[in-house]
C-alpha cells in the first residue's frame, strides 16, 4: 500500500489524516487548539501548543492506521495562513504568542499605509489589499513591541514564519527554514509576479530580510523529518496554505473553477490560471498552489466569521450544547422570521473590508425565538459567501471570462444540508459537495504525491475527484435577489457610523 500523511493545522484544531493512493481516508486524528483573547480584537495561539497538538495527532493517526512512519511515502502540510510566529534561531523558542490571522492589532499601521498612498503599489505587487489580516504588519508589530526583538532581528538571531514554516522547523529539528509560494503570498511582503520577497515592501515595513524563510513551489522537497520526531525520516513533499490546498484538493485546476471552504471563516477561491488580475470588487489576487516555478493565480474572498458563528451560538449564547445541534434547531422553524444576523465579530472581510464593523442582529420581534436566531446565524454564512461569489463573477466577466457556473464546497459546515441548499438557492447555480470533504488535507497529500511520483499530473488527480451530492437551486431569481437586498441592508446597518 502507498500512504500519504497530511498535517492540517487549522485555527481551531490540529489534525492529521493518512490517505491511500486513491485519496481515501485510512485514519485521522484531531485535537482542539486553545484560543487566546488578551483583549477585544486580539487573537493569539501558543506556538508550542500548535506544534504539540499537531505532533500528537500525527502520532495518533499513524497508530490508528496501524502503520509506521517508514511506510509513509511523503508528507504534506496545510495550515491556517497569515498567522505570524517569530522565534529564536538558536533556542527555537518563540518570542511571543502567535498573532492569529483574525488579530486586528496592526490596523493602525494599515490605516497609515493607506493614508500615505501605498495601497495601490502594494496591491500591484502582492495582489492584496492593505489590511491587518496579513502577516507583514503583524510581524512589524512583534518587532516593535516585544522588548529586544528588533535588535535581535537586526543581528540575524530571529526567524519569522507562518504556521507551515514553524511546523517544518520543528519536524526537521531546526534544519529547514522554508515556506511555499501560497503561504508567502499572504504576507503582504511577497512579489507574486517574480515569486520572491520584495525588498521595497520589506523596507516599507522596516523588516530585516534575514527573518524571511526560503520560498519554494508548493510541490517540492521541503526537507525530511528528523527520524526521532515520528520514528523515521519522512520526505516532506507538499505545502500550501489551507485555502489554496483546498482549491487543489477540489481539482480546481482550470481558470473559472471555484470552491468555497466552510471552516472557522469561509474562503472562496476561483482559479485564474497564469493571469494576474487585480480585483475591482474588493477581492484579493493570491498565488495558487504551484507544482513548478511558473506563477499560478486565484481570486479570493474571505469571510472572517463562518462556522465560528456556530461556536458563538454554543459558547456565547449557549443556545446549543454542541455544534451538531444547530441544523436541527434551525430546521425547527420554516425561516428566520425576518431576523438577519451579520456576524462581524472581528470586522467584515471581502468584499466589504470594514475593520471597525461589529456584529448585529436585526429584525427582532416579540415572536422571535432562539431558533430564529440560530437559523439567521446559519444563513449568514451563505449570505456572506453569496456576496463573495457575486464580486467574483463581476471580476471574471470584466477580465473576459464567464461567471462562476458551479461551486464546489468543502469544510466542516459543508455537511449541513440546510446550509448548502440555502447557498444554492441564493446563488442560482449548483453547489457540489465532493465524496471527500477533507479537501484541504487532501490537497496537501496530492502535492506530496506529485513530488514523489505517486501521481504524474493534474489530469490524474482530476480523475480521482468524485461528487457526493449536488444541491440544485429551488427558488426563482427574484426571490434570491430580494433576500440579498435585505442582507445588504443589514450590512449597511452594521457598518453605519
Amino acid at each position: 500500500m502507498t500512504y500519504l500523511l497530511a498535517l492540517d493545522q487549522g485555527t481551531s484544531s490540529s489534525r492529521t489524516i493518512v490517505f491511500d493512493r486513491q485519496g481515501a481516508i485510512v485514519a485521522q486524528a484531531q485535537r482542539e487548539l486553545p484560543q487566546i483573547y488578551p483583549r477585544p480584537g486580539h487573537v493569539e495561539h501558543d506556538p508550542m501548543q500548535i506544534w504539540g497538538t499537531q505532533l500528537a495527532t500525527a502520532q495518533e493517526a499513524l497508530k490508528t492506521a496501524g502503520i509506521s512512519a517508514s511506510q509513509i511515502t511523503s508528507l504534506g502540510i496545510t495550515n491556517q495562513r497569515e498567522t505570524t510566529i517569530v522565534w529564536n534561531r538558536k533556542t527555537g523558542q518563540p518570542i511571543h504568542n502567535a498573532l492569529v490571522w483574525q488579530d486586528r492589532r496592526a490596523e493602525p499601521v494599515c490605516a497609515q499605509l493607506r493614508a500615505d498612498g501605498h495601497a495601490e503599489r502594494i496591491q500591484q505587487k502582492t495582489g492584496l489589499l492593505v489590511d491587518a489580516y496579513f502577516s507583514g504588519t503583524k510581524l512589524q508589530w512583534l518587532l516593535d513591541h516585544v522588548p529586544g526583538a528588533r535588535a535581535a532581528a537586526e543581528r540575524g538571531e530571529l526567524a519569522f514564519g507562518t504556521v507551515d514554516t514553524w511546523l517544518v522547523w520543528q519536524l526537521t529539528q531546526g534544519q529547514r527554514h522554508v515556506t511555499d509560494v501560497s503561504n508567502a503570498s499572504r504576507t503582504m511582503l511577497f512579489n507574486v509576479h517574480s515569486n520572491s520577497w520584495d525588498q521595497d515592501l520589506l523596507d516599507l515595513l522596516n523588516i530585516p530580510r534575514s527573518l524571511m524563510p526560503e520560498v519554494q513551489p508548493s510541490a517540492s522537497h521541503f526537507g525530511d523529518t528528523a527520524a526521532p520526531v515520528l520514528g523515521a525520516a519522512i520526505h516532506i513533499g507538499g505545502m500550501a496554505g489551507d485555502q489554496q490546498s483546498a482549491l487543489f484538493g477540489q481539482a480546481c485546476f482550470a481558470p473559472g473553477m471555484a470552491k468555497n471552504t466552510y471552516g472557522t471563516g469561509c474562503f472562496m477561491l476561483m482559479h485564474t490560471g497564469t493571469q494576474f488580475h487585480a480585483s475591482r470588487n474588493g477581492l484579493l489576487t493570491t498565488s495558487a498552489a504551484q507544482t513548478d516555478s511558473r506563477p499560478q493565480f486565484a481570486l479570493e474572498g474571505s469571510v472572517f466569521v463562518g462556522g465560528a458563528v456556530v461556536q458563538w451560538l454554543r459558547d456565547g449564547l449557549r443556545a446549543i450544547e454542541h455544534s451538531g445541534q444547530v441544523q436541527q434547531l434551525a430546521e425547527s422553524v420554516p425561516d428566520s422570521g425576518g431576523v438577519m444576523m451579520v456576524p462581524a465579530f472581528t470586522g467584515l472581510g471581502a468584499p466589504y473590508w470594514d475593520a471597525d464593523a461589529r456584529g448585529t442582529i436585526t429584525g427582532l420581534t416579540r415572536g422571535t425565538t432562539v431558533a430564529h436566531i440560530a437559523r439567521a446565524a446559519l444563513e449568514s454564512i451563505a449570505y456572506q459567501s453569496a456576496a463573495l461569489l457575486q464580486a467574483m463573477s463581476l471580476d471574471a466577466v470584466a477580465n473576459g471570462g464567464q461567471p462562476v457556473s458551479e461551486l464546489r464546497v468543502d469544510g466542516g459546515a459543508s455537511v449541513n444540508n440546510l446550509l448548502m441548499q440555502f447557498q444554492a438557492d441564493l446563488l442560482g447555480i449548483p453547489v457540489v459537495r465532493p465524496a471527500c470533504v477533507e479537501t484541504t488535507a487532501l490537497g496537501a497529500a496530492y502535492l506530496a504525491g506529485l513530488t514523489t511520483g505517486i501521481y504524474q499530473n493534474s489530469e490524474e488527480l482530476s480523475a480521482l475527484w468524485k461528487a457526493e451530492r449536488r444541491f440544485m437551486p429551488t427558488q426563482d431569481k427574484s426571490r434570491a435577489d430580494a433576500l440579498m437586498a435585505r442582507w445588504e441592508q443589514a450590512v449597511r446597518q452594521t457598518t453605519a457610523r
